[in-house]
């Protein structure tokens, strides 16, 4: 049997429509044995309320919509969890969706979201993604957009950002005060402004020490794949890096395991210093030096301006940005 409805309720316990309506929300001018009848068979029968019938009639939507690259990586995962957390306190629901780091998944997404009439989207681009119509589709028709962690320069809306720069500067300066001098760094596509901002950190803390940053140290490799063939490149450079810097903790685990495994001691010989302070960090060894970019605050932080912006709450004009600071985790793959 499919779901019951309240003219199904009404139909079986010879009640009008309007009066299991009103039973089911307690109003006084039912009687209170009726209104006990109807909400027992209701739980008997597991009846739930149309929740888009309801949307339509109040015309309150309290859906959010999300859209993340990735689920299963550990920092969006920890980014949807604090999107949650802040969502459900106010009472919306969410509404997920998985660009998969696809740009043609990432504009069917907002098509979605846009048909399911939600009230507002928390956004976070693929890395293919270099045309913007399809965001500025949603400010177009009145829905209020917050990127979170990964932005689209070209689309004027609030926005939640690391200091990814202040990140990897941290980091990479920390490197060189424990006597690291060829320091390699494993980025992401320089399209994406996080890319951009922690190699400028990182080239920024070389040059405030007077170190050289030569081409060859810098690299994309931002998946497991690259990992294993462009570190095992770089281990063949002569001088090879006595540091790595990693975009992610992923890459930086990989990148432990090939030095390791080409008879290199970590952190004696090679330093290893990741990004994002995930759960990896505890399982590698030795354990993981990260940067905490604390995805869980940034989800909450940024859930809190969206819903604020779509209850009026925010009225500051223009773009609203919030910068989570990053905290650097030093553990055993450090010297």
């Amino acid at each position: 049997m499919g779901q019951i409805t309240l003219k199904d309720i009404a139909q079986a316990l010879n009640l009008s429509p309007s009066t299991v309506s009103r039973a089911m929300k307690n109003h006084p001018a039912i009687s209170v044995d009726t209104r006990r009848i109807v909400q027992k068979y209701a739980e008997e029968h597991r009846y739930k309320p149309n929740a888009l019938a309801m949307q339509l009639r109040t015309k309150r939507n309290n859906t959010i919509g999300v859209i993340v690259p990735e689920i299963v990586h550990y920092f969006f995962s920890t980014v949807l969890s604090g999107i949650q957390q802040e969502a459900e306190s106010e009472g919306y629901k969410l509404l997920f969706c998985h660009s998969q780091e696809d740009y043609e998944r990432e504009v069917k997404s907002v098509e979605t979201l846009l048909d399911a009439r939600v009230c507002g989207i928390l956004a976070s681009q693929s890395k293919e993604t270099q045309q913007y119509g399809h965001f500025q589709e949603i400010i177009d028709n009145n829905i209020h957009l917050v990127f979170f962690d990964r932005i689209c320069t070209g689309i004027n809306t609030d926005k939640v950002v690391v200091d990814d720069y202040a990140g990897a500067f941290h980091a990479v300066e920390h490197l060189i005060g424990t006597g690291c001098q060829r320091i390699a760094f494993l980025g992401s596509s320089p399209s994406m402004p996080i890319a951009n901002n922690r190699r400028m950190g990182y080239e920024d803390a070389l040059r405030k020490h007077k170190l050289p940053i030569p081409k060859e140290m810098s690299r994309v490799c931002d998946t497991i794949d690259m990992a294993k063939e462009v570190v095992p490149q770089m281990l063949q450079l002569n001088p090879h890096p006595d540091a790595f810097f990693c975009v992610n903790d992923e890459v930086a685990a990989y990148c432990v395991q090939i030095a390791k495994s080409a008879g290199y001691t970590i952190p004696e010989e090679i330093s290893v210093c990741g990004f994002t302070n995930s759960y990896i960090t505890e399982v590698t060894d030795p354990t993981l030096t990260s940067v905490d970019q604390h995805g869980f605050e940034m989800g909450k932080v940024a859930a809190r301006l969206l819903i604020n912006r779509i209850e009026g709450k925010e009225t500051k004009p223009g773009i609203v940005s919030r910068v989570i600071k990053t905290d650097l985790v030093i553990k055993g793959s450090t010297r």
